[in-house]
């Protein structure tokens, strides 16, 4: 196989609006697309500035419901500050920092309920 990296994530929410507005206020990702499809059915494509992979927020896959995703993960260089700016917003961590052999993270959900995972940027594996 030739895969040489990994695109797009779609991510189910019920309010695309709400959700864009989730991921670039809050979360502070970056709007690459925000465009009609057809009739009815929108991209909205956000992105971390500099990351190669980038999330689309979803409303048409009848099998992915709003708030059914879980374990996405986005990195930081700045957890506690991240933190502490996301709580200004009203975004609640249940399980506060989290340590764990492969880092630290804290764990929140968008307005859907979509499960979501902050952790601090850890080292890379190298490129063959």
């Amino acid at each position: 196989m030739a895969i040489t990296g990994m695109q797009v994530v779609s991510l189910p929410v019920s309010d695309q609006d709400r959700a864009r507005d989730f991921y670039v206020d809050v979360l502070g990702l970056d709007l690459l697309r925000d465009a009609e499809m057809q009739p009815g059915m929108r991209w909205v494509q956000v992105a971390p500035r500099g990351g190669e992979t980038t999330i689309t927020l979803v409303t048409w896959f009848d099998t992915m419901p709003a708030g059914s995703y879980r374990g996405l993960v986005l990195e930081t260089d700045d957890l506690d500050g991240d933190v502490e700016r996301l709580r200004g917003h009203g975004v609640e961590f249940p399980d506060g920092v989290q340590d764990a052999p492969w880092g630290r993270y804290v764990t929140l959900a968008d307005p859907d309920g979509n499960g979501l995972v902050v952790q601090a940027t850890r080292a890379r594996r190298p490129k063959d």
